[in-house]
Formats: C-alpha cells, structure tokens, sequence
C-alpha cells in the first residue's frame, strides 16, 4: 500500500540533550490532515495528531512532552526496537557454530536487543524534504559486538507522509558480518486519543490471523501454531481490546497478564505489505489500519504501565491505556528453525515495510 504524494511540510527542531551531550531533534511532519512528531532518539514517533468523524483532532500515540521522559522509562514508548525485536530465550543464540551471548534485561530472556538497543540510541538525519511527500530518513550504525551481536549493523528508517493519510515507515538494515536482524516499531496507540479516561480497552481491534504463538510462563513462544479459534485471541471479526484481557480460565492470558503473544499474519515474508490489522474508536470514528510484509505481530495490551510515569497530557500512564502492535518476524526466532530465519549476510539488505493508515469511519 503506497500513499498519494502531495504537499506537505517538514521541519526539525532541538528536543534537548542526553547526559553524555548528544543533541536530539524533534521532527514534524506535515500533510493534510495528519501531522506526525518523530524524534532522533530511539528513531521514535513521538505524536500522531489525526482528526475524528467531527473534525476535531486528537494525539492518537503515547509519549512525553520531554526528552527526560524518554531517558528516564523503561517501555520503548514509540521507538524503534532491535538489533532483535522481542525475545530471545536465554540471551543466547548460535549462528555459524559460534554461540553469542545477549543481555538479560527480561527476566531470564533478551529483549528488544539488549540494555542499550537502537532505542536508546540518538539516529544521524541522514535527508528531511517535503517533497513529493514530507519525508524523514534516520541512520544508525551498530558496531561489531554491540551488545554481543556480531556484525556492523548500519540500520535506516525512511518515514514518508503522504496526504491520504498513510504513514509509511521503511527499515532497511547491511551488515559486514552474518548476524541476526529483526527491527520493529514499538508505538504505543490509543486511537480515542493520548489520556483519554477511559483508555485504549475500548478501542476496537481487528487482527488478520487465524494462529498465534503461545508462550511459556517467561514469554518464549513453545514452538507450537495454536488456532485462534474459541479463544480469547480472536480478534478476526472486530472486537473490543479489553473485552476478555482478564480472562484468568485462559493460561495464556495469565502468563503475558493480558496479551503479550505474536499473531501468525502468514508463515512466510510477504512481497509486499498486507493488511495486518485495524483499530478503531467507535465513539470519535477515528481509525487506523496497519500494514506490513512480516509474517508475524506482536499485540501487547499495556499490561506492565503502571503508573509510573506521567505523558504528554498530564495523566499517568496505567495498565490498559494503550495497544502495541509490532509487525515482526516471530520471537526468539534465532533459536527455533522452524520460525523461518533471521539471518543477514554481507550483500544482503534485511527490510520490514509498515505502513499506518489514519481515517475516519
């Protein structure tokens, strides 16, 4: 899915400095009706500003109105995630007979890739134009041995925003070395708006898979396929998020304390992006549709915001406040085979294509 090109602005701006001085911007992009807020920090969208059926616009993604916010949590609110998004079991993995060991900061597990990930790191802008569509490309290079994976890593993040609406983000990542690459978006959503009292339970969600990854209690998928039918992880007809998240007859559920599981989309890369999911509030009309070519999309509920830490509207963010959606290859994917791979050799280029739609309905 391709969105229209037309005019639009884009403009950067300071957002502060990290303890170790690194200066970090505050991108704007503008088209049409939606305006959206990117920060160098993390490659993170920082705001997605987006009318209802009414006219009247809403920030519809969580976030702080401070780079201090940012350094000072700990839920990946909207940045970019990686090396290796979600879990590895054991911080471990073996690639070409040589095992390599990853931080342990879940538990038992790796995740997000490691203590200091591509979150927290302040990406290069590489290009801003406004032209044919506002336009922002982000570099960051991970060196060899960077939280114990090999390779040099050079990652980019291409955000276009076209005037129908469509926020395309394009990962796109080279390494020097084999390594294992799986980068996602983390944005946290609530399409009745940032700080609405009454959450993101209510939205509607729509997911189009038919199997998720049931996990351990430490949210290691088993390896097993599992039919979504009969279960609370049926979401292929539109149905509200909060609607069975405390359903404690379901062990999955009491496991991730809520949904914390990866949807099967389709078993394989797609050519090109799919539909992978649709959000919407049913009392302002606003709506977004999700698009990717990853096989796999981590829904997370929310479940461990816990009111620690206030946003951009001055409430603090609680359980359930939010949903994640992270098209993916499948969690701990270096680890079992039948997944697929993750690989990336030198001469490749590893992609995950995602595009936000933002309309009314």
């Amino acid at each position: 899915m391709q969105g229209r090109p037309g005019p639009g602005t884009a403009s950067r701006e300071p957002f502060g400095r990290t303890p170790q001085g690194d200066a970090v911007e505050l991108v704007t992009l503008d088209a049409a009706d939606v305006r959206v807020r990117i920060l160098t920090l993390g490659a993170a969208i920082q705001a997605v500003i987006t009318p209802g059926r009414d006219g009247e616009t809403a920030d519809v993604a969580l976030g702080f109105s401070t780079l201090a916010g940012y350094l000072n949590q700990t839920a990946y609110m909207g940045v970019t995630v990686g090396r290796v998004a979600n879990r590895i079991a054991g911080g471990r993995f073996v690639l070409d007979g040589a095992e390599h060991r990853v931080p342990l900061n879940d538990g038992p597990n790796s995740l997000h890739g490691g203590t200091e990930g591509l979150d927290r790191r302040v990406w290069e802008i590489v290009s801003l134009s406004d032209e044919p569509a506002p336009t922002l490309v982000l570099r960051c290079v991970s060196a060899d041995g960077d939280q114990g994976y090999p390779g040099e890593l050079t990652v980019t993040a291409t955000y276009r925003l076209s005037t129908d609406g469509v926020l395309s983000l394009d990962y796109a990542a080279t390494t020097d070395r084999a390594t294992v690459v799986n980068i996602s978006n983390h944005a946290y959503w609530n399409i009745a708006g940032e700080g609405a009292p009454g959450g993101a339970m209510g939205n509607i969600l729509t997911l189009y898979a038919d199997e998720y990854l049931p996990t351990d209690p430490t949210a290691i998928p088993t390896g097993e396929f599992r039919s979504v039918e009969g279960t609370p992880f049926d979401f292929r007809q539109p149905t509200p998020v909060g609607l069975r998240v405390r359903d404690a007859s379901e062990e999955q559920i009491v496991f991730g304390k809520g949904y914390d599981h990866n949807w099967v989309v389709s078993r394989e890369t797609a050519p090109e992006p799919r539909p992978v999911a649709r959000l919407e509030d049913p009392v302002s009309g606003r709506a977004m549709e999700l698009w990717s070519d990853q096989p796999g999309v981590q829904m997370y509920s929310g479940n461990f915001l816990d009111g620690s830490f206030a946003g951009k509207s001055g409430r603090l963010y609680r359980q359930g406040d939010a949903v994640v959606l992270e098209p993916q290859m499948f969690p701990d994917t270096p680890n079992q085979p039948a997944f697929g791979s993750v690989r990336l050799d030198p001469g490749q280029t590893y992609r995950n294509r995602i595009r936000f739609r933002f309309f009314t309905c």
